[in-house]
């Protein structure tokens, strides 16, 4: 039985039926949550060191560092029954539409920082802390994955494969 079974075999059965009808979204969403952790990582591993007076620039290093984790994780597990592309033109266009996902990413940072001035001199540390959490890590992520999560399943992830497509397993929990 695999991890996904296993967790699907403890959800109410009501749920477990809207969970099975989204679980590319629901993989999509844990894949999200593990590259969220690396992005925050490695943003403020840079934004308070070696890249202090340039965050946005912290910003675009870390999501390409969560991009470069977020391609094989879809790749393997979230779009597992989908492609039919060859692996270098899907891996082409998948970077292609995470790099536009950058600007969606940074742009509610870039907007906090330099059209609102929320930053030092023009606010306290406290204030810029907060903004930078909340425009470069909340609703940048948000809006970036609401993006890629469109855009990936319309371009690089287009249809299902039924040669990979395994009803047995992926339904037999909504017996």
């Amino acid at each position: 039985m695999s991890v996904v079974d296993s967790v699907l075999a403890r959800v109410p059965q009501p749920y477990r039926k809207l969970a099975i009808r989204h679980r590319e979204l629901l993989k999509f969403g844990v894949v999200g949550a593990i590259t969220f952790l690396i992005d925050t990582g490695v943003f403020y591993g840079l934004k308070l060191t070696v890249l202090a007076p340039k965050p946005v620039t912290a910003k675009v290093i870390a999501v390409l560092a969560a991009t470069a984790v977020s391609y094989v994780l879809n790749r393997e597990w979230s779009f597992r029954t989908r492609g039919g592309r060859q692996r270098h033109h899907e891996a082409t266009l998948y970077f292609v539409i995470s790099a536009i996902g950058v600007a969606f990413y940074s742009a509610p940072l870039w907007i906090s920082r330099y059209v609102f001035l929320l930053h030092t001199p023009y606010t306290s540390r406290f204030v810029e802390e907060i903004a930078d959490f909340t425009s470069g890590q909340i609703i940048g992520l948000l809006v970036g994955m609401a993006f890629r999560w469109w855009a990936f399943r319309k371009w690089v992830f287009p249809e299902p494969d039924t040669s990979q497509h395994t009803p047995t397993r992926d339904h037999a929990l909504t017996r």
